[in-house]
């Protein structure tokens, strides 16, 4: 089966979800698009949009909308970023208090660009959203910053609840699906996140050829590198330039994904066909490591 037949499969039964509907649903809609905010919900093609915006909920992204970086795997736009916003911190910590939120996932394209990566901005974003919402709390997806210590220890500093940085595949698949990160880079982000003594968390997509011996391992080296959260979900195809969908993996696998590594140890695990790195987010800022 080539990959233009892969992509025009049917999906099956257990990966179709509602449409989108509610007052909560629009006004996040009505939000983000009034105040052109960029989320990982359009920019990734989110199956969850539909549920995470009805709760009023969203995954924002930061620096923009285009990313340095050209992985196998993502929709995210691959070209010449934009100057960065200096209001965008602003914008962001403004819609997030009109929302009423009381948890945020942020998360942002690479910035090979920039000499930090933006973890300068990162940091800023963290902290001007924070001021903005006394309470609230904050899950923030950050991308590698080319293995610097010193640029995440500037995320680090402002204390989000959650850090969580995706290994994304297992060990063989990274170097075809990950343009510039590499699989042991990103364990060595996550072991000195792990060392800050944040909480820690990580996530896969399967379905695109791996096998089951090669999750459990992935999922060992993230728990051995002290990970305590982990997300395993279902990869779907953005485009027909992108790596084919190789299979759809049935739920029955993802509940034995997820009876393993409570086995091994983490403290949360969401497993399922449409589970994405920032589902049921909310619920992590309360795991104790």
């Amino acid at each position: 089966m080539d990959s233009k037949e892969k992509v025009s499969r049917r999906l099956p039964d257990w990966m179709k979800v509602p449409l989108p509907d509610g007052v909560k649903y629009a006004k996040v809609k009505a939000l983000t698009e009034g105040k052109h905010l960029n989320t990982i919900c359009i920019s990734g093609n989110c199956p969850n949009k539909a549920e995470c915006w009805s709760k009023g909920t969203a995954t924002f992204m930061i620096l923009g909308e285009k990313c340095t970086r050209n992985c196998g795997f993502c929709q995210v736009k691959t070209m010449k970023p934009d100057p960065v916003d200096p209001e965008e911190a602003h914008i962001l910590a403004g819609a997030i208090s009109e929302m009423g939120l009381k948890h945020a996932v942020i998360t942002s394209v690479c910035r090979d660009d920039i000499a930090d990566g933006g973890a300068s901005v990162w940091a800023n974003t963290i902290k001007v959203v924070k001021e903005k919402n006394p309470g609230l709390t904050m899950e923030v997806l950050i991308p590698d910053f080319r293995g610097n210590l010193k640029d995440m220890d500037k995320v680090i500093h402002e204390k989000p609840e959650v850090i969580s940085h995706n290994l994304e595949t297992v060990r063989r698949l990274t170097p075809g699906l990950r343009s510039v990160a590499s699989y042991e880079q990103s364990l060595g982000v996550l072991r000195y996140l792990v060392a800050s003594g944040v909480n820690t968390k990580t996530g896969i997509m399967v379905g695109l050829g791996e096998s089951e011996e090669e999750v459990k391992e992935t999922m060992r080296d993230a728990r051995a590198a002290g990970v305590n959260i982990f997300t395993i979900g279902q990869y779907l195809q953005p485009g027909p330039k992108h790596h084919p969908i190789i299979e759809f993996v049935k739920p029955a696998v993802f509940h034995a994904y997820k009876r393993y590594g409570k086995e091994i140890g983490f403290d949360h695990i969401e497993s399922s066909p449409l589970v994405r790195s920032s589902y049921n987010a909310e619920k992590h800022i309360h795991i104790q490591k």
